[in-house]
């Protein structure tokens, strides 16, 4: 038998793998050579010529959208809560970070009027606090709430299987005691090293990272404000013990969409939002909204990051239900002698069978005599004064603003 014939009919690859699989043929222009065998994928087209096979396409509900993030030192909450939603509605935010809410209390407050939801941390009266505020696309994704302090608070929320953490925090202040500081970084270190998923860090932190940071290049964008100074410095160096990048320096802006905090002449950036480096990438913008004149000094400022999510249909369902309240006075005399009337009392049957008879019997008395609610949830009282009229000044109040920014210029 000659070996070269058999050459012709082996294989080292599956006959399926047209680039590896090299078969012996012989041509009509002389000895043996080697080429890729001629062998069809399946999908019509082999391995040469110009034919274009079209990509596969899997259609999952999983679906890749941004979501838009905002941090604002408001100064305290109180009497502002209202605008605040009406902002981040206008302004398309999903969730905000606040710093200075002043409110004591760990608690978490329904806003039904408006579907938004809002989480806040302080102990102490007229000084700090922090919160975050989801829209109604969020909320129920929360599945776990971190009150570390009344200066860093953190929520936890899981869309599509994915972790993603949103913390808020609020550094001291320049001209407060070293050891408060240091509480807050190390604080502020500690929940860093225990949450390894993606991570937002959104707060008011009270330093000037400055525009070149050439030590820091890796984290630092090189598009900031201002220059660096010693609580600036302590920020970079916590950015890149921890792999984070600031996020409101990888954009070119103008300076009106960098400087964070204005009074008077004072112009500075102070508020960061912190990302991970990997997730770098998927930040698609972030900068200041000057226009907002909810606060005089601090502005909004807004971050835009691509996630995966999956979506669902969150209507809740509304149910009947009676009307149990109204068991009193005159009703209550009805009830009992229609439930007497039409009650089976048959005490030698079964149990079960005795049990579910009477329990029919008083649910159909209750739906007649006391009747029945739609099982919608109410309003919220907190919201009966933001009506139209209120609405119309709000509005006005923007106009002004805007107005007398543009001749401040």
């Amino acid at each position: 038998m000659n070996p070269l014939e058999n050459c012709v009919k082996a294989r080292a690859f599956p006959g399926s793998d047209a680039l590896y699989c090299l078969n012996t043929v012989k041509n009509e222009q002389g000895p043996l050579h080697r080429r890729p065998g001629v062998v069809k994928n399946e999908q019509g087209s082999p391995h040469h010529g110009q034919m274009r096979v079209k990509k596969l396409v899997h259609h999952t509900r999983t679906q890749v959208s941004r979501i838009r993030l905002g941090t604002w030192n408001i100064g305290s909450l109180t009497g502002k809560l209202m605008e605040l939603v009406d902002i981040m509605i206008h302004k398309k935010v999903n969730i905000l970070c606040l710093q200075e809410t002043k409110w004591v209390g760990e608690k978490a407050k329904e806003i039904d009027g408006l579907d938004f939801k809002l989480w806040y941390s302080d102990k102490n009266k007229n000084k700090n606090g922090v919160g975050i505020i989801m829209d109604k696309s969020l909320k129920d994704h929360v599945v776990e709430v971190k009150r570390n302090c009344d200066r860093i608070m953190t929520l936890k929320i899981i869309i599509n299987g994915i972790i993603i953490n949103i913390v808020s925090a609020y550094a001291p202040q320049v001209g407060l005691d070293a050891s408060i500081k240091e509480k807050f970084w190390n604080d502020l270190e500690e929940l860093i090293q225990e949450i390894p998923q993606i991570t937002f860090i959104g707060g008011d932190l009270n330093g000037h990272v400055g525009r070149v940071a050439e030590e820091f290049n890796s984290i630092h964008g090189g598009y900031s404000f201002g220059e660096i100074n010693e609580e600036g410095k302590t920020i970079l160096e916590f950015s890149s013990a921890y792999d984070l990048v600031i996020a409101n320096t990888l954009f070119k802006k103008r300076e009106e969409h960098v400087i964070t905090y204005k009074s008077g002449t004072s112009r500075t950036q102070i508020d960061y939002f912190l990302i991970r480096k990997r997730d770098r990438l998927d930040c698609k913008d972030c900068k200041v909204i000057p226009s907002e004149c909810l606060t005089t000094q601090h502005r909004l400022m807004v971050l835009d990051s691509k996630i995966k999510y999956l979506r669902r249909n969150n209507k809740s369902k509304s149910y009947p239900r009676t009307r149990w309240w109204n068991l009193k006075n005159e009703n209550k005399f009805i009830f009992k002698k229609k439930v007497l009337e039409l009650g089976q009392w048959n005490i030698n049957g079964e149990t079960d069978l005795m049990w579910l008879t009477v329990a029919n019997c008083i649910r159909k008395v209750a739906k007649d005599v006391l009747g029945e609610s739609k099982g919608m949830i109410p309003n919220n009282k907190d919201t009966w004064w933001w009506k139209d009229d209120v609405q119309e000044k709000i509005k006005e109040k923007k106009i002004c603003y805007r107005d007398w920014f543009k001749n401040k210029k």
